[in-house]
C-alpha cells in the first residue's frame, strides 16, 4: 500500500504536466489503475504498477542514454583549448581565443580545433566524426582542414582561416544540440490514440465490472491498459534513428524531420555542387594551328596564380596535376567578367573572355562547337594580342549521383526534380544522364521557393541545396537537407538535415535510416498496444487478476522498446557482405583508376594530332607516349583486376556471370591496346604514320577512349561502391 501510494505522487506529477502541454489520456490510465488498486486492495497489483512505472520510466532514460550516445559524442567531441605559437614559444589558450591568420601546434590525438590550412607539412587525420568514415586521410601542405577530425599522425601546424564560433564542428554542435524527439508527430501517437484508446479503456473497466459482478475486474483492466509502449518506444525508436544517422556523417535536427524524411515522395535538388562536383575541371585545352597545347595551358595558368577565380583555380590545379613549371606572372590584373592580364616571361598574356575578331581564325569555330556541345565554358588565351587557345571548362557530375539517385527512387522517391539558376543547356544534359522527371533552369532565388511550394502543397518534399541562395528553398520545404556544415551557413542553418561530409549518397543512407526508424516505431506503437487491447479483453472477462496484469504489462513494455533499439542498428536486408580483403582491393583498384582518368586525355589527343597533321613529328610522338601509357601502366592495372579483383567480388555479386560483361570489356580494351601498338611498329619501321594507316588508328585511338571512359564509369557504379556501402552498413 506505501508503494502505491508512493507511486501516485509522481503519476499525479506527470499527469498535471501532461495537461500543462495539451496532452491528455494516457497519464490518466496510469493515475486511474494506481487509485484503483488502493481503493479495491489489490495492494501487490498497486506495487507492481509502482514497480512498471518506475522501470519504465528507468527503461526510457537508459534507451535514451544509449539511442543517443552519437549525438552526445558529438558535444563531448567538441575541443576546447588550442596550442598557439607566440613567437618561440606555445601557449595554450581557450579555442575561442583563436583568430584568423593563428600558428597553431596539433598534437597527435589532439582534436583539430577550428578550421584552416595545414602548414609546413601533411597531416594524418581521422575525421570518422565528421564523415562516418573510419579511413584515415591525408591533407598536404596548403590544403585545408576541417575542425572536429583527430590527428592521427605526427605533430602538424595550422593556420587559422576561421575562429571556433565560424568552425566546421562548432556548426556541427550547434545542429546536434537541436536534436531530440519532442517534436516528432510520431511521438504524439500516444496523444492521438488516446482519443479513442481512453474511452475504450474505461468502457471494458465498466463491462468487467459488469460481468465479473467485482470492481476487481475493472481495475485489472485499467492495470493492462497502461500505453507505456506508446510513451516509451516511439521516442526511444524516433531517437535511435537520429544516433544511427549521425554515425554516417548526417545530422538531424529533430524528430518531425527524421518522420518526414521517412515518408517524403518528392525529392527538389539543386544542381551545382550538389548533382555536380561545385568545382570546375579543365575539360580540355585547344592551341592554335602551330602552338603546342601545352604551353598555351602554361601561360594561362601562370598567369591565373594571381586570380581567386574559381575557373582560374581549376586552370592552375590542372595544370599542377601535369606538372608544368608555372612561373610568377608580372604587373597581372583582373576584370570583372572578362579575366586577367599579365606579363609571363617577359610576354603579355590574357586569359578569359577575349573578345574574337570578326575574321576570327577557323579553328575557334572547333571551339565553340565544342563548348556547347560539352556545355562547357571557354577560357580563351591570348600572348601578344594573338589568339593562342582556349582552355574549356565544365562542373562535372558527381560519379556517386547516378548511383544514389537510384537509390533514393528505390527509398520512396517517385518524382526528382531539379531546380538550378544555371542555363537550360546543362541543366537538361544532366537531368537527361541522371533521369529525372523535370526540370527547372534558370531559377532565381524566389522561383526556387515557388516552386518548392508548389510541389510541396501535392507531396512530402525533400530540398537538397548547398549554397547561400539555397536556403530558402530549403526551408520552404518539407525536409530541407543542406550539402556540409561548413561553407554554406545560412543552407545550414535553414536546413532540418546536414551532411556533414561532402557525400551526396549520405542523402539515400538518411532516408532509408529514417524509414526504418519510423517503420519501427509505429510497428512498436501498434504491436504493444495490439497486446495491450487483447490484454484488456481477457482482464474483462475475469481471466487476468490485476498482479498478472500489472506483470503481463511490464512483459510487453520491455518486449516493444527491445524493439524499437533496433532503430540503432543498420538494414543488412539487401546489403552485399564484402569481406575486408576486397574491401582492401576495390579501395586499391579504385584509387588507381582514378589516377589513370587523369592521362586518358592523352588517347584522345593523340587521334586529334594524327587526325590534323599525321606526317609530323608531333603526331609520332605522341602515339609513342600513348602506347607506352597502354602497355606500361593502363593494360597491367585492367589485367590485375581480371586476376585479383574480378574473382573475389565474384562471390559477393553472386557468381562469375555477374562479372562476365566487364570482363568482355577487358578483352576489347587488351585488344585495341595490341592494335595500337602494332600501328606504332609500322609507323617505327616507316619513320612516319603512313596515309593507309590514318583511318584505322583514328578508329582504334577514339574506340579505346570511348571504351575506356564507359569502362571506367560502370566499374566505380558497380563494383568501386560495394567498398562504401560494405564500410556503412
Amino acid at each position: 500500500m506505501a508503494g502505491t501510494a508512493v507511486a501516485i505522487v509522481p503519476a499525479l506529477a506527470w499527469m498535471a504536466l501532461a495537461l500543462w502541454h495539451g496532452r491528455t489520456g494516457v497519464d490518466l490510465i496510469a493515475v486511474l489503475s494506481l487509485g484503483g488498486t488502493l481503493a479495491v486492495h489489490e495492494y501487490l497489483a498497486g506495487s507492481l504498477i509502482a514497480v512498471m512505472l518506475a522501470s519504465g520510466q528507468a527503461l526510457d532514460s537508459a534507451a535514451q542514454r544509449r539511442a543517443s550516445h552519437d549525438l552526445r559524442a558529438l558535444l563531448e567531441h567538441a575541443p576546447r583549448f588550442a596550442h598557439r605559437y607566440a613567437g618561440d614559444a606555445l601557449e595554450t589558450v581557450a579555442v575561442d581565443e583563436v583568430r584568423v591568420g593563428d600558428l597553431l601546434l596539433v598534437s597527435p590525438g589532439e582534436v583539430v580545433p577550428v578550421d584552416g590550412w595545414a602548414s609546413g607539412g601533411a597531416a594524418v587525420l581521422d575525421e570518422a566524426v565528421l564523415t562516418g568514415e573510419s579511413a584515415h586521410v591525408e591533407r598536404l601542405a596548403g590544403e585545408p582542414v576541417r575542425s572536429g577530425g583527430v590527428n592521427a599522425g605526427p605533430t602538424f601546424d595550422l593556420r587559422v582561416s576561421a575562429t571556433a564560433e565560424e568552425s566546421t564542428y562548432a556548426g556541427i554542435v550547434r545542429l546536434a544540440r537541436q536534436a531530440g524527439a519532442e517534436r516528432a508527430p510520431v511521438v504524439r501517437l500516444a496523444d492521438r490514440y488516446a482519443t479513442w484508446f481512453l474511452p475504450l479503456a474505461l468502457l471494458l473497466a465498466g463491462a468487467a465490472w459488469l460481468i465479473t459482478g467485482s470492481p476487481v475486474g475493472a481495475v485489472a483492466v485499467l492495470v493492462v491498459a497502461t500505453p507505456c509502449p506508446l510513451l516509451l518506444a516511439v521516442p526511444v525508436a524516433v531517437v535511435s534513428g537520429m544516433s544511427r544517422a549521425s554515425r554516417v556523417g548526417v545530422i538531424i535536427r529533430d524528430g518531425t524531420a527524421l518522420e518526414n524524411l521517412g515518408h517524403a515522395t518528392t525529392g527538389i535538388m539543386d544542381k551545382t555542387g550538389t548533382l555536380t562536383a561545385g568545382r570546375p575541371t579543365v575539360v580540355d585545352v585547344i592551341a592554335a594551328p602551330g602552338v603546342d597545347a601545352a604551353e598555351v595551358l602554361r601561360l594561362a595558368a601562370s598567369l591565373d596564380q594571381a586570380s581567386p577565380h574559381i575557373l582560374a583555380e581549376a586552370i592552375v590545379a590542372h595544370a599542377r596535376k601535369q606538372h608544368l613549371a608555372l612561373t610568377p606572372p608580372r604587373d597581372a590584373s583582373e576584370q570583372p567578367g572578362r579575366g586577367m592580364t599579365g606579363i609571363v616571361d617577359g610576354k603579355r598574356v590574357e586569359v578569359g573572355k577575349l573578345a574574337l575578331p570578326e575574321s576570327r581564325p577557323r579553328w575557334t569555330d572547333a571551339v565553340l562547337n565544342r563548348a556547347m556541345l560539352d556545355a562547357a565554358a571557354i577560357a580563351w588565351v591570348s600572348c601578344e594580342g594573338e589568339l593562342w587557345g582556349a582552355v574549356l571548362l565544365r562542373d562535372p557530375l558527381r560519379r556517386d549521383a547516378p548511383r544514389t539517385l537510384r537509390r533514393l527512387r528505390k527509398a520512396g522517391l517517385r518524382r526528382l526534380v531539379m531546380l538550378t539558376g544555371d542555363r537550360a543547356e546543362p541543366a537538361r544534359e544532366v537531368a537527361t544522364v541522371l533521369g529525372l522527371d523535370w526540370v527547372h533552369a534558370e531559377q532565381t532565388p524566389a522561383e526556387k521557393v515557388a516552386r518548392v511550394r508548389d510541389e510541396s502543397e501535392t507531396a512530402t518534399t525533400i530540398m537538397l541545396g548547398d549554397g547561400v541562395n539555397d536556403a530558402p528553398a530549403l526551408a520552404a520545404a518539407t525536409v530541407g537537407i543542406a550539402m556540409g556544415a561548413r561553407g554554406a551557413t545560412a543552407s545550414s542553418e535553414a536546413a532540418d538535415v546536414v551532411l556533414t561530409t561532402d557525400r551526396l549518397d549520405r542523402v539515400a543512407d538518411a532516408m532509408s535510416i529514417a524509414r526504418r526508424a519510423r517503420g519501427i516505431a509505429v510497428q512498436s506503437a501498434a504491436v504493444g498496444m495490439g497486446l495491450s487491447i487483447v490484454a484488456m479483453g481477457v482482464a474483462a472477462v475475469g481471466w487476468l487478476p490485476p498482479a498478472a496484469g500489472a506483470l503481463l504489462q511490464e512483459g510487453i513494455d520491455v518486449a516493444v522498446i527491445v524493439n524499437a533499439l533496433r532503430a540503432l542498428r543498420g538494414s543488412h536486408r539487401g546489403e552485399l557482405a564484402v569481406p575486408h580483403s576486397t574491401e582492401d582491393l576495390l579501395h586499391r583498384f579504385a584509387s588507381e583508376q582514378e589516377k589513370l582518368r587523369e592521362t586518358l586525355h592523352l588517347i584522345r589527343d593523340t587521334a586529334d594530332l594524327v587526325s590534323e597533321a599525321p606526317g609530323s613529328t608531333k603526331a609520332l610522338v605522341a602515339l609513342r607516349q600513348t602506347s607506352a601509357f597502354l602497355d606500361q601502366r593502363l593494360v597491367p592495372h585492367e589485367r590485375a583486376e581480371e586476376t585479383q579483383l574480378y574473382p573475389a567480388i565474384a562471390a559477393a555479386l553472386g557468381g562469375s556471370e555477374a562479372t562476365a560483361t566487364m570482363s568482355r570489356m577487358h578483352a576489347e580494351i587488351d585488344r585495341l591496346s595490341r592494335r595500337i601498338g602494332a600501328h606504332l611498329k609500322l609507323t617505327e619501321s616507316h619513320g612516319r604514320i603512313e596515309d593507309d594507316q590514318i583511318e584505322d588508328l583514328l578508329a582504334t585511338l577514339y574506340g579505346l577512349h570511348a571504351v575506356l571512359r564507359l569502362h571506367f564509369t560502370q566499374e566505380e557504379e558497380n563494383y568501386f561502391a560495394l567498398a562504401d556501402t560494405d564500410r556503412d552498413s
